[in-house]
């Protein structure tokens, strides 16, 4: 065989190999193995914002309205809680992060201890069990779109920090992955 019809019949088969190395979670539950990736990828960016801003930073107010850096941190952190707890249907372990929590190091901690707590309710999470409604903020809602409606909260306040980094001169974490993007 010559090797261009080697390397076609390699090409051809590759989408079979990776599809057989997807874990059986993605499979066999598509939708929730989707809100997953999307949300491992926005809390990933936030954390990666609250690591980058500087300590000294964490207490920036664009405008003396707003939330301080670290209060975006802790209030993220806190809302991770609220949410997915009620996606879970356990009770909300009250942590009230953004007003306890004032250095760099302890909210970063906070935020990737919510996050991880998100983690294991998506790990326990199915996608017959996310079409169950649950009452969230007096509206009846899919557990799995709650855990959607974190996600968006999450990215929302991605947003917001990187209005914040980027007043202070700093590349959000995701500007800064364009180039080897290729874009």
């Amino acid at each position: 065989m010559n090797k261009r019809l080697c390397f076609i019949l390699a090409l051809a088969a590759a989408p079979v190999g990776l599809y057989s190395q997807q874990p059986p979670a993605a499979s066999s539950n598509p939708i929730t193995a989707s809100e997953k990736g999307v949300y491992t990828m926005v809390s990933g960016e936030v954390v990666a914002a609250a690591e980058k801003m500087p300590e000294q930073n964490y207490s920036f107010k664009p405008t003396p309205e707003v939330r301080s850096f670290g209060q975006l941190v802790g209030h993220v952190a806190d809302a991770q809680y609220g949410f997915c707890s009620s996606a879970a249907g356990e009770p909300e372990p009250m942590k009230d992060i953004e007003k306890t929590k004032t250095s760099k190091a302890d909210l970063v901690i906070a935020l990737k201890d919510a996050i991880a707590y998100c983690n294991k309710v998506y790990a326990g999470m199915t996608d017959a069990q996310g079409s169950q409604i649950v009452k969230v903020m007096n509206y009846d809602l899919a557990r799995l779109t709650v855990l959607s409606v974190n996600t968006a909260h999450t990215d929302e306040h991605y947003g917001n920090m990187v209005t914040y980094l980027r007043i202070k001169g700093i590349i959000p974490p995701s500007s800064e992955k364009r180039p080897s993007q290729g874009q």
